[in-house]
């Protein structure tokens, strides 16, 4: 652990030096996924079920020159209400981090610190992709790329149906990053239950996750392994009913000259209109159920470590 650039909540540290399960949390999702008071009520009830999971949430931002592993309500709230806070991926850490202000995580960026920390869960709703037209624009999410980077299992309900569902799971599949669909058949896509495409590999039980999770890294791959698992029927939209609203925005966006970061946020503000915002409310609950099901893996994994762990002398004695 980097001491000079982490810093760890009291909790958060405690649970990591003693085996506890920790499930790392991006705070992208606070200043640019939902409005306020949506985002504060959202980032705490994220942290609640994480808890509901039986692991120890750590969400995590930038602030004065530093990582932070793991914030506080009050943190929380200041992100949650703060204007022009900047959205940090990746790429972005080394500028951020100089300049000492504050940043809010993508998925990339949350991959870094969490296997910096030694977290090896990480709760997400919907991973970044290939985007629609990426044979052309070049424009794929740096989330993929940090999957093939960092150690984390990345729990999450697929990805964002404005993506190109198939070349993101192409990407996956070509730097052999495991795709696990957990009690499911199918790749999620979001707040739709399903993609179309099928998964990979599906496991039903906890403990076969996380011995998955250990072989995965056990035979020297420091990369991610992606875990989905659909958001509930009750609180899914129906994936013709956003196709449709994904066409019309895709064309606005087109005509109004939006690319790059902005798009994502142009269109799901676009779907959110079309599905009179029954698709916020989507949003909120799969983000919710997520950070709930990896606590139970992430308590599941940690529960894999301790049965497995090197007898010490004492113990053999």
């Amino acid at each position: 652990m980097n001491h000079e650039i982490l810093e760890f909540a009291p909790e958060v540290l405690d649970a990591l030096a003693s085996g506890a399960p920790v499930v790392a949390l991006e705070s992208n999702l606070i200043t640019h996924g939902l409005d306020y008071p949506a985002n504060l009520r959202t980032a705490l009830a994220v942290e609640s079920a994480v808890r509901a999971g039986g692991a120890v949430p750590a969400t995590i931002c930038l602030d004065r020159g530093r990582i932070r592993i793991g914030m506080t309500e009050t943190e929380i709230e200041r992100f949650a209400t703060g204007q022009d806070i900047p959205k940090a991926s990746s790429r972005d850490l080394p500028v951020l981090l100089a300049r000492g202000g504050p940043g809010a995580t993508t998925i990339a960026a949350t991959l870094v610190a969490a296997d910096l920390a030694g977290i090896p869960f990480l709760a997400s709703a919907g991973i970044g992709g290939v985007h629609r037209g990426a044979e052309t624009s070049m424009d794929v999410s740096s989330d993929l790329i940090q999957f093939t980077r960092s150690r984390a299992a990345v729990v999450c309900a697929g990805a964002k149906k404005i993506l190109d569902l198939r070349l993101t799971m192409e990407f996956l599949e070509t730097h052999n990053v495991p795709i696990i669909g957990y009690r499911s058949d199918d790749f999620p896509a979001f707040y739709c239950v399903s993609s179309g495409l099928p998964v990979p590999q599906r496991l039903d039980d906890p403990a076969l996750v996380a011995a998955a999770v250990e072989y995965h890294w056990a035979l020297g791959n420091h990369s991610s392994v992606l875990v989905t698992s659909p958001t509930r029927e009750q609180d899914a939209i129906d994936g013709t009913e956003v196709d449709a609203a994904i066409a019309e925005a895709t064309a606005a966006a087109e005509r109004d000259g939006v690319r790059g970061q902005a798009i994502t946020k142009y269109l799901m503000k676009a779907i959110d209109r079309a599905t009179a915002g029954r698709s916020a409310a989507a949003n909120q609950a799969v983000v919710i159920s997520t950070a709930e099901l990896a606590g139970q893996l992430a308590t599941a994994h940690a529960e894999h470590r301790w049965q497995r762990r090197p007898l010490t002398a004492g113990a053999a004695r």
